[in-house]
């Protein structure tokens, strides 16, 4: 069951719908065009960097290049984007030294095709504007700020001059920032992406998809990428599906059976990636036996412990905390409310799967996580909910269980909660 909404969601003869592909680049040109002119500049700021130079090549692009560009355009050769800040006055220039046609975006100051031609204007750009600190994306602690190759690193080196290549300084604490918060725009296009999610995963946890003793979990792995495929969505990543059975059936099936059975819980680790932004879900299906209307009452207990472990996890979220001191902080209030055997193991989520923001534990690490734990909260950051309990079933001869559950959440000015919502009871085959 799932409580709320996505925003942007549209229904259509009784058809979840995504956007066609024209509609689609419209929005992404829309939100890239907000998070330049509304954010970056704060951002750049902030963090004390004047100029932040961006390179890559056609064929090895750097990750942040590729969520700053419309959605339909093509990149040849080398790509060399600049963002300098004029002050609160002037504003930030955004300028474009390559051959790529950014529809507006970026102020296009070289129209030829000499390679060497682009490194000349590069060193000009630099040297006129004459910035303090230049920012290149050379991070240690977020991959997604590491996106600079030894190799354009060496070539520009090489195109400026020595004073100002004493003024080269990492990016990362910009990147990290600019890419871990969300515009007002793309958290209302994720309200979209999360639902859309959503219902992909309730179409596989249906009796459309799943026949008890003949479906294996292969099959729905296939059959979630192929729903995603027809709509014309990438994954986040690869579509994960088991099964937890009783001791019993493992022992009457084999451990290595993974054909779908009456008595058995199915769970999931999927996700979408969809207007540039990322979804992730693990949720839960329960295979009803003969005579049975409802789950043993055992596998209810440890959903709705999952639950409460939810409600802690997004009860603790305070601006200016880093992920270590959530992870504490929620771990703590989990075990003097007596929720068994809790652990939290969350993720930024957004533009990337797993970066740049906050880590808020890790499944081996429930203690401290080095770097990427130290990472501060902010508003309009979005992260999976990711967790489990872990408790007895009396009904599987008090079998210990390990129960995951993950959703994704946004936090704003108005606290942590739920992007449309949360799994709540099990769905039903």
């Amino acid at each position: 069951m799932q409580e709320g909404g996505g925003a942007m969601l549209r229904a259509h003869q009784g058809q979840w719908c995504v956007l066609p592909m024209r509609q689609r680049a419209q929005v992404i040109n829309n939100l890239v065009r907000e998070r330049l002119t509304d954010l970056l500049p704060r951002v750049m700021r902030e963090e004390d960097i004047d100029m932040w130079v961006i390179l890559c090549q056609e064929d090895d692009l750097d990750p942040v290049f590729q969520i700053l560009l419309p959605m339909d355009t093509w990149c040849p050769i080398l790509q060399i984007l600049v963002f300098y800040d004029r002050g609160l006055r002037g504003g930030v220039e955004y300028l474009n030294l390559s051959m790529t046609q950014t529809q507006g975006l970026y102020e296009k100051i070289w129209s030829g095709r000499d390679h060497e031609e682009q490194w000349s204007l590069l060193c000009q750009v630099v040297r006129d504007r004459d910035p303090r600190r230049i920012g290149i994306n050379i991070g240690s602690v977020a991959w997604v700020a590491g996106g600079l190759t030894h190799n354009l690193y060496a070539q520009l080196v090489d195109a400026l001059p020595t004073n100002l290549v004493g003024r080269l300084v990492s990016a990362e604490p910009l990147i990290t920032r600019f890419l871990s918060i969300l515009t007002p725009g793309e958290l209302s296009a994720f309200d979209h992406v999360v639902a859309v999610g959503h219902r992909l995963l309730a179409g596989c946890y249906s009796r459309d998809t799943i026949v008890p003793g003949v479906t294996t979990t292969s099959d729905l792995e296939w059959a979630y990428w192929q729903a995603a495929a027809d709509l014309g969505l990438d994954l986040a990543f690869k579509p994960f599906y088991n099964l937890v059975r009783s001791r019993a059936g493992l022992t009457e099936f084999g451990e290595q059976d993974q054909v779908i059975r009456a008595g058995d819980m199915v769970h999931s680790d999927v996700g979408i990636k969809y207007l540039r932004l990322n979804s992730d879900h693990q949720q839960w299906a329960y295979v009803l036996r003969r005579g049975e209307s409802t789950p043993p009452a055992g596998l209810r207990h440890l959903m709705a412990e999952a639950n409460r472990l939810q409600d802690v996890f997004v009860g603790e979220f305070r601006q200016g905390l880093t992920g270590n001191e959530l992870l504490k902080a929620i771990l703590s209030r989990a075990r003097a409310v007596g929720i068994p055997g809790p652990k939290v193991y969350s993720h930024n989520l957004g533009l990337f799967l797993h970066e740049p923001g906050p880590l808020i534990g890790l499944p081996w690490e429930q203690e401290h996580c080095a770097g990427r734990g130290d990472v501060v909260l902010e508003p309009n950051q979005t992260f999976t909910m990711e967790l489990s309990v872990t408790d007895v079933v009396p009904e599987w001869d008090g079998q210990e269980v390990t129960f995951s559950i993950e959703e994704d959440v946004a936090f704003t000015e108005d606290g942590c909660f739920p992007v449309d919502g949360r799994q709540t009871e099990f769905y039903l085959i």
